[in-house]
């Protein structure tokens, strides 16, 4: 679903940045441009937010780091 209708940002958008790591609003309007029209999505894009870092503390997960392989000679 389109939650910032300004920007055309999906509510799928919004989770898969924070999966990358964005964990708050700033970071959001910051790299995605939420909210940062007519404000009408900001409860929104702010409830997706809450939701989705609930479910992380619930499930205990941690944040990943992407590694390159180690090749040795």
């Amino acid at each position: 679903m389109i939650v910032c209708v300004c920007n055309n940002i999906s509510d799928r958008e919004i989770r898969q940045a924070m999966e990358l790591g964005l964990t708050s609003m700033e970071e959001l309007r910051r790299d995605l441009g939420v909210a940062t029209c007519c404000g009408q999505c900001f409860s929104c894009a702010e409830e997706i937010l809450n939701e989705h870092l609930a479910a992380t503390a619930r499930a205990g997960i941690q944040e990943t780091v992407l590694k390159r392989p180690a090749f040795s000679n």
